[in-house]
């Protein structure tokens, strides 16, 4: 959980970016999307599996490209 220490002479605006910072580095923001809506098991491993063909996919024509081809 993110906790930050403000000083009485610290700006508040100042205190609230090194806040969001902090929050945005541990990704809270982003797991709290993720987990926004119930997602099936099935969804989460098919939607896995896109990503992983397209991260092939994308190695692959860049090594056919680097060839020459």
């Amino acid at each position: 959980m993110a906790h930050i220490v403000i000083d009485d002479s610290e700006n508040l605006e100042k205190a609230i970016k090194r806040f969001k910072r902090m929050v945005e580095k541990e990704g809270i923001i982003r797991e709290w999307k993720k987990r926004e809506y119930y997602e099936k098991p099935s969804t989460i491993l098919n939607r896995k599996n896109k990503a992983l063909r397209r991260k092939l996919m994308k190695k692959t024509r860049k090594t056919k490209d680097s060839k020459g081809f």
